[in-house]
C-alpha cells in the first residue's frame, strides 16, 4: 500500500465513495497478494473481501482463481493478455481457494437475514446471491472487494472491469445529487431523465484529431448533440458539438445522452474541470471538485532552446487537463516550476509532453530562493550622490538609520527628519531607492528582507537636486549601511505534516534531524 494510495482512500472515505481494490504488478519480483490484503487492514482500516487470488506470483503469475465461479482464469501471453480462457482450480490452489471463497460466501451473506439465513442453513449461497449480498455491502461501503493481476500485461483487467459493473452501485442507487440554484438556495437533482439537465465536467482531454474533449457526468435530464447549456461558474453559454462515448483508444458517437452517462463532448470552449452544465431555464450549481496542494516540484527546461516554446504551450494544455498539476515560473531564478502530487506525477507530465507534444526536457531540483538580512543596528550611515558636468548637476544626501526586524515584518521606511532638510518632494523617492537597494542584498545578491530604514538628516540643492539624485543617494546609503550591520543568509524555512505508520517514526524523525529539522508534535 503506497503513501499516494492511502491519500486516495482517505479521499474516498471523505466523499462516501463505494470502491473496490486492485493488487496490480503480480507479475514484478516481491508481489504477494495476501500482504497487500493484511496492508489494507492495517494502514488503511479497510474491510477487504478477496473475490479472487493469484495463480503463482513474480514471473510465474499466470492468471487467478475466480472465488464466486471456482476456476480459473488464464491469459494468453502471446496476445498480451488480450485473450484468457477458463479452466479447472489447480490442484495445488483448492485448498486455498476454498478457504478464501468461505470468508467471501461469509461476508456476503451477512447484507440480509434472508441470505444469512441460507448460509447457516446449507453452508453456502449460489453464484447469484453472492454477487447480490457482496453489491449491497459494496454499494453501503461497508466491505471492499479485491482483485489483482497485472495492468500492463492486460491481466486480471477484465475480471475487474466485471466487478465494477457487478458490484458498483448504478447512477440509481445513489441519492440525488445536491447544489444551490442562482439565488445561492439548496436545490437537488435526482437522477432520472424527466428532471432538468445537470452536469458535471470532471476531465478535459487534448485529442489530436478533434481539439479539447471535455468529459462529463450526467446527473439529471438528458443531453442532446447541439443542445444549448449554461455554465453557471463562467456564466456563458454553451453549445454540444459532438458527443462520443470512450472505450479506451475508441470512440462511439451518439446523438444523446442520459441521466447517469458518462461521455465526451466536442466544441465546448470554455470549460474547465469542476464546472456545471445545466439546463438555462432551470440554473443549479453543483459542488465544485476540491484539488489538493501540490506536494513536490521540480525545475524544467527544454532540451534545446527551439522547444522553449512548444514546452510552455505543452504545460499550459496539460495544466488546463490536471488540476492538481500546477506551473509556474520563480521571479528570482527565472526557472520553469511544475508541481503535483508525486514523483510518478510529473514523470507521467514530462512523458506525456514528448509522446504527444514532441517535446523533451530536463527537470531538477528547483534552485533555492535565500534571502538575506541585518544582524545590527547601524546608525548615521551617509549616502551621497554628486554629478556635475557642466550646467544642472545632480545632488542628493541622505543620512539613515538601518536596523534588523522580528522574522515576516518586511521592509519599514520612517521619515524622522526635522526642519525640512530634505523636501517632501523627495521622501518618496527615499523610500523606492532604499526598496530597490534591498532587491539586491551585499552578500550574494538575494533579497534583503526584514529591515527598518529610518531617514534622520541629509541636505539638498536648490538647483542640482531631482528625484533621481536622492533614489540613487539612499541606494548608496542602503549598501554601505548593510555592510557594516553584521548580513547575513537566510535559509528557507518549511512547515511539513509527515503521516507515518507508526513503525517507520523513528526513521522519519531521524531523517529530518539529519536535515537540521525541528520535530514539534
Amino acid at each position: 500500500v503506497q503513501p499516494q494510495s492511502e491519500t486516495v482512500w482517505r479521499q474516498a472515505n471523505k466523499y462516501h465513495v463505494p470502491r473496490l481494490a486492485f493488487v496490480n504488478k503480480m507479475d514484478r519480483p516481491g508481489a504477494d497478494f495476501f500482504r497487500v490484503v493484511q496492508m489494507m487492514i492495517d494502514r488503511l482500516k479497510a474491510n477487504p473481501v478477496p473475490i479472487v487470488i493469484p495463480i503463482g506470483a513474480e514471473e510465474h503469475f499466470t492468471g487467478v482463481v475466480d472465488l464466486v465461479k471456482m476456476r480459473a482464469i488464464l491469459w494468453d501471453d502471446a496476445t498480451q493478455g488480450m485473450t484468457f480462457s477458463y479452466g479447472p482450480v489447480p490442484d495445488d490452489l483448492l485448498a486455498t481457494a476454498q478457504q478464501w471463497r468461505e470468508k467471501m460466501v461469509s461476508a456476503a451473506a451477512e447484507a440480509s437475514d434472508e441470505l444469512m439465513d441460507k448460509y447457516l442453513e446449507t453452508g453456502e449461497l449460489d453464484e447469484a446471491e453472492i454477487v447480490a449480498g457482496l453489491r449491497q455491502r459494496t454499494v453501503k461501503g461497508e466491505i471492499q472487494a479485491v482483485l489483482c493481476g497485472s495492468a500492463f500485461k492486460n491481466k486480471g483487467v477484465q475480471r475487474m472491469l466485471d466487478a465494477v459493473v457487478e458490484l458498483m452501485p448504478s447512477p440509481l442507487d445513489i441519492p440525488a445529487i445536491q447544489g444551490v440554484d442562482e439565488k445561492g438556495q439548496p436545490a437537488e437533482r435526482h437522477p432520472s431523465d424527466d428532471e432538468p439537465l445537470s452536469a458535471l465536467a470532471f476531465k478535459l482531454m487534448t485529442d489530436p484529431y478533434v481539439g479539447q474533449l471535455t468529459f462529463i457526468r450526467v446527473y439529471s435530464g438528458t443531453l442532446k448533440k447541439g443542445d444549448a447549456v449554461w455554465n453557471p461558474v463562467k456564466g456563458k453559454k454553451e453549445r454540444i458539438g459532438r458527443i462520443v462515448l470512450m472505450q479506451a483508444n475508441d470512440r462511439h458517437e451518439v446523438d444523446e445522452l442520459h441521466a447517469g452517462d458518462i461521455a465526451a463532448c466536442v466544441g465546448l470552449k470554455d470549460v474547465t474541470t469542476g464546472d456545471t452544465l445545466c439546463d438555462p431555464d432551470a440554473i443549479i450549481t453543483l459542488e465544485r471538485m476540491e484539488f489538493p496542494e501540490p506536494v513536490i516540484s521540480l525545475a524544467i527546461e527544454p532540451k534545446t532552446k527551439a522547444d522553449q516554446e512548444k514546452m510552455g504551450i505543452a504545460l499550459q494544455r496539460l495544466a488546463a487537463e490536471d488540476p492538481s498539476f500546477r506551473l509556474h515560473t520563480d521571479e528570482e531564478s527565472g526557472q520553469t516550476i511544475i508541481s503535483g502530487m508525486g514523483e510518478l506525477h510529473l514523470e507521467i507530465i514530462v512523458d506525456r509532453m514528448k509522446r504527444e507534444f514532441g517535446v523533451e526536457a530536463n527537470i531538477g531540483r528547483p534552485q533555492v530562493t535565500y534571502r538575506e538580512t541585518l544582524r545590527k543596528k547601524v546608525t548615521d550611515v551617509e549616502g551621497k550622490f554628486v554629478r556635475q558636468s557642466g550646467g544642472k548637476g545632480q545632488y542628493g544626501h541622505v543620512v539613515l538609520t538601518l536596523e534588523p526586524l522580528e522574522p515576516g515584518s518586511g521592509f519599514v521606511f520612517e521619515d524622522a527628519t526635522k526642519g525640512g532638510v530634505v523636501p517632501r518632494e523627495y521622501i518618496p523617492s527615499v523610500e523606492k531607492g532604499l526598496r530597490e537597494a534591498m532587491g539586491t542584498g551585499v552578500l550574494a545578491g538575494y533579497p534583503v528582507v526584514d529591515v527598518k530604514a529610518t531617514l534622520t538628516f541629509g541636505s539638498y540643492h536648490d538647483v542640482d537636486s531631482s528625484e533621481m539624485a536622492f533614489r540613487m543617494a539612499a541606494i548608496f546609503g542602503f549598501r554601505e549601511g548593510a555592510r557594516k550591520a553584521d548580513p547575513v543568509i537566510l535559509e528557507p524555512v518549511m512547515h511539513v505534516e509527515v503521516e507515518t505508520p507508526e513503525e517507520y517514526a523513528g526513521n522519519i524523525m531521524g531523517d529530518l534531524s539529519s536535515r537540521h529539522g525541528m520535530v514539534q508534535g
